[in-house]
């Protein structure tokens, strides 16, 4: 059931992993909305529990025995009406805490363990969208090494984010020497083009909208420039990705645009995430209603998608900032959950 607010009350939203971009502009999105904001994170030096007017609190890590109590205890205080998750590798969690959380009138939109699985692993990933004939790199285990075709290679982790131990080499020799250097990796030939990112929301009739922007300047996996564009082909190879993983809600598609003189089909599809992405705020700052779409949809009312059109040409750059500065912990800060946080742990 779609949450039940008073006349006039402002939502009070939930956002989860408010130390990575994607959650810090989320929390700081719903806030210009005009939202109640409960910013949580597992680590008590995350950037977004500092957000002027939010609630802050620190729960536990997604994959502790006690995230589930830590969560519903936030609630259980702060009752929100919706709940909007960053982390990607909370969402199993989340979603064997649906009924919990309907109980206390919290509203999740959560997608499936399958699409869940799709978008953690890039192994199940890149044969999700092999089976359904989407072009992806050919992926490939350490101990299928000897089935690598010649050429430039890419060693990554397989259950990896935001670009971290992402390694280029030229030989199958020197792939396997990452391999051991790389929390379980996988080895994939290295696309030559330029690489985009399409922000996404899927309604509940699976009905997608996609604004597209190409990034121009990438640091540490995250888009600091891009610009947005318009290109049909893309659009549609994006649209047949999220179809295959069975994605909902607001989430993100990454890929590549290849020259015509490789080998490579021209659009390939790279990976996907169950959750908004970094550079999202350019899919708004062009004319998106991203973020209000997406809560519209979790309040139980039409996702608009005439409201989700966009200016191509709009250019977006990010920067580090000087939050808040501080000789203590502000009052706002509940810091009672930070025994479950563990010290320079990241992000949830």
């Amino acid at each position: 059931m779609p949450a039940r607010l008073s006349r006039g009350r402002a939502p009070r939203v939930l956002v989860t992993g408010v130390g990575g971009a994607p959650g810090f502009d989320l929390a700081r999105s719903l806030a210009r909305l005009g939202c109640h904001v409960i910013a949580v994170d597992a680590d008590p030096l995350a950037a977004g529990l500092h957000l002027p007017g939010v609630s802050a609190r620190v729960a536990a890590r997604a994959h502790d025995s006690g995230y589930p109590q830590s969560m519903l205890a936030i609630c259980d205080s702060l009752r929100p009406d919706v709940l909007m998750s960053t982390v990607e590798q909370e969402l199993n969690a989340l979603i064997a805490m649906r009924a919990p959380l309907a109980d206390r009138g919290v509203q999740t939109w959560l997608p499936s363990p399958a699409a869940v699985e799709a978008c953690i692993d890039k192994a199940v990933f890149a044969r999700v969208l092999a089976h359904a004939g989407v072009p992806s790199p050919a992926t490939f285990l350490p101990e299928h090494l000897d089935k690598v075709p010649p050429g430039p290679l890419v060693v990554k982790p397989r259950f990896g984010q935001g670009g971290k131990d992402v390694y280029r080499c030229t030989t199958r020799r020197q792939a396997q020497m990452l391999c051991e250097l790389v929390d379980r990796p996988i080895v994939q030939p290295r696309l030559v083009g330029w690489e985009f990112t399409a922000d996404c929301l899927v309604d509940h009739d699976h009905r997608a909208s996609v604004i597209l922007r190409r990034r121009l300047l990438v640091k540490g996996g995250l888009s600091m420039v891009s610009e947005t564009f318009d290109d049909r082909e893309v659009e549609a190879r994006v649209i047949e990705a999220l179809a295959a993983t069975g994605i909902v809600g607001a989430c993100c598609v990454q890929g590549f645009c290849c020259p015509s003189d490789t080998s490579q089909p021209r659009v390939v599809i790279t990976e996907a995430n169950a959750r908004v992405a970094g550079g999202f705020p350019l899919a708004e700052a062009a004319g998106a209603d991203l973020v209000g779409q997406t809560l519209n949809a979790h309040l139980g009312r039409p996702v608009d998608h005439g409201r989700l059109t966009y200016q191509p040409g709009v250019r977006l750059t990010k920067y580090v900032e000087t939050l808040t500065c501080r000789t203590s912990e502000p009052a706002h800060l509940d810091m009672r959950n930070i025994r479950t946080a563990r010290p320079g742990g990241g992000v949830q």
